[in-house]
């Protein structure tokens, strides 16, 4: 316990300098090293993808798709997809050709998910981050909010209340009342989020939207939170990694992120149409 608290300390106080002191390389960098990790986590830690090979293939695309981000690199990211998406392609099914003995095809469906999809949607944080029009270094909190924040509230909220198991087998301690307060409880921590945003920064954030992220972006973090745990089920695994003290892995930490920060990302977009 003390190595998790003293860790979200120092991981806290480093995002803060990250978003507002240091340059958006420095961001960008970490997120990409996110990515690789949790690409290996999802793929390699799970033994989804059992061909070393493979699996370094997808961490390289993984890597590949973080950097097309980066601001500094006069990029299109429409031409890194579709890159990405060749390279991936022929090089999974060239590596299948020469294994195929022992690498059932299975993994290259699995080296898509992990080294293009599940990077992608962590991604949806370095590009709410570069919303440079509307306050992006300070919009990205709220996705972050809308997940760690409700899963806080949904936590107190099945101790306190807690009787109705909400999936007994892949997540034995999480209950219906648990999920309602976390769902009630993102709703307002985004709402006071952004009253204070729209006051101290002129943000101009509906307050309507605010609400629906929390609250759509709570139910959204609890299915994330539970496919990943299925994932660990169904692989026999109790953790995706240990590089977080007390928290585990990348996918530990950021499953329910996966999902409520891409809608975070499309409903920014909607509101301020950009």
């Amino acid at each position: 316990m003390k190595a998790r608290v003293l860790f979200g300390v120092f991981g806290f106080a480093f995002v803060l300098l990250a978003l507002y002191v240091f340059p958006p390389i420095v961001l960008e960098l970490v997120v990409a090293a996110l990515c690789v990790f949790a690409t290996y986590e999802v793929l390699g830690s799970t033994k989804l993808v059992r061909n070393h090979v493979e699996l370094l293939l997808a961490m390289a695309v993984s890597l590949g798709l973080a950097v097309g981000h980066f601001s500094i690199l006069p990029l299109r990211l429409e031409s890194v997809m579709q890159g990405l998406v060749l390279v991936l392609l022929f090089g999974s099914f060239a590596i299948e050709l020469k294994y195929h003995d022992v690498m059932k095809a299975s993994q290259v469906s699995w080296a898509f998910f992990g080294a293009l999809l599940v990077p992608y949607l962590l991604l949806s944080l370095l590009r709410i981050f570069q919303m440079h029009y509307h306050h992006g270094a300070f919009i990205v909190l709220l996705p972050l909010l809308a997940a760690w924040g409700a899963d806080t509230c949904a936590l107190f909220s099945g101790m306190l209340f807690g009787k109705h198991k909400l999936a007994p087998v892949v997540s034995p301690k999480k209950t219906v009342e648990g999920a309602v307060g976390g769902v009630v409880g993102g709703a307002v921590l985004v709402l006071i989020a952004a009253v204070i945003m729209n006051r101290t920064l002129d943000l101009g954030m509906p307050l309507w939207s605010a609400v629906v992220l929390g609250a759509v972006g709570a139910v959204l973090g609890e299915i994330g939170d539970l496919s990943f745990s299925v994932i660990k089920r169904q692989t026999g695994i109790k953790d995706y990694g240990h590089i977080f003290p007390g928290h585990g892995g990348v996918l530990d930490r950021f499953d329910s992120v996966l999902f409520v920060a891409p809608f975070a990302e499309l409903l920014f977009r909607v509101i301020w149409k950009h």
